[in-house]
């Protein structure tokens, strides 16, 4: 759906992705060959797999963060794909000399997914542009958490202008990490709340990390829903929508882009999260990543549907 000129506008911070997809029938030992059933060549990263979510909802998205040379393949492939989904890239820092990020998937037939990566190291050293070019107009900020090092004074500028800064983590985070503080809510996965908070154990962790941060904090689990603490610092669960999954790639950055624009469309907590968890279970029962996201009407139509 085309966003009106009312709908919010928010701003994704992230590294683009062009990624490689490949469907096999079951995931291949170490040292063997297997071969791929399907070949897909879509964008990703979970910034922009976010940024697409939100653009198919019905907001309005600006993305910044660094892309490798102009004359690359990589890039000219993604600014393409981005033009298509109709999110601005003006703030888009291209690096001379500089690789955009290329990444391999394996999806096997249950839908999990294996991946490997290559992230040009020179990347992490982007300057964006200024605050007031960058926050205009802006209702929310999403970011990845990899990319705290280049963007922490932005995020934590955003906030004291009211804007909440959503974190999408993915890996375990520093407990000095800039963003821990500089995040209005964060947005883990188990595995990663667990590592970053030393203990195996999904509504612990939270109530660790939430020692260390005022921030909003939850945790998705997959087909096991989401765990997060309430404003009275109890636990609470938002299940997940049963669906017969068939590729998770990208589930978790749809489920970032979907609760931030409910949240700033003005929704509680409870109800964004199930929002999220509508569009994420949406996306898991089609192949691909952010370009497999759900249109508003679909989710719309499976909230009405209920569990």
């Amino acid at each position: 759906m085309a966003p009106s000129e009312t709908a919010p506008r928010i701003l994704c911070i992230g590294i683009p992705v062009r990624d490689l997809t490949f469907r096999v029938e079951a995931m291949p030992a170490r040292g063997s060959k297997a071969n791929a059933t399907h070949l897909a060549e879509i964008c990703g990263g979970n910034a922009l797999n976010a940024a697409i979510a939100m653009a198919r909802l019905g907001g309005r998205v600006s993305f910044a963060g660094p892309m490798g040379d102009t004359r690359e393949t990589s890039s000219g492939f993604i600014l393409e794909r981005m033009a298509v989904e109709g999110i601005d890239t003006s703030h888009i820092v291209h690096m001379p000399d500089v690789t955009t990020p290329v990444s391999a998937i394996i999806i096997d037939a249950t839908g999990e997914r294996t991946l490997t990566i290559y992230r040009d190291p020179a990347l992490w050293t982007v300057k964006l542009a200024d605050a007031d070019a960058l926050l205009a107009d802006c209702q929310a900020v999403l970011v990845e958490s990899r990319c705290a090092s280049f963007c922490v004074d932005l995020c934590t500028e955003a906030r004291r202008r009211g804007i909440p800064v959503i974190g999408g983590v993915d890996r375990a985070m520093s407990l000095q990490d800039g963003l821990l503080t500089a995040a209005s809510h964060l947005l883990f996965a188990s595995e990663q709340v667990q590592e970053t908070a030393g203990i195996a154990d999904d509504g612990e962790a939270l109530m660790r990390l939430s020692r260390l941060t005022p921030a909003f904090l939850a945790a998705t689990r997959g087909p096991r829903g989401t765990i997060w603490l309430n404003e009275t610092g109890g636990l609470e669960e938002t299940p997940a929508f049963p669906v017969e999954a068939v590729d998770t790639l990208g589930a978790g950055d749809v489920f970032h882009g979907a609760f931030t624009l409910r949240l700033v469309e003005g929704s509680g907590m409870r109800e964004a999260l199930r929002f999220a968890a509508a569009a994420a279970a949406l996306k898991c029962t089609r192949h691909g990543g952010g370009p497999a996201a759900p249109q508003r009407i679909e989710v719309e139509e499976l909230l009405r549907k209920g569990l």
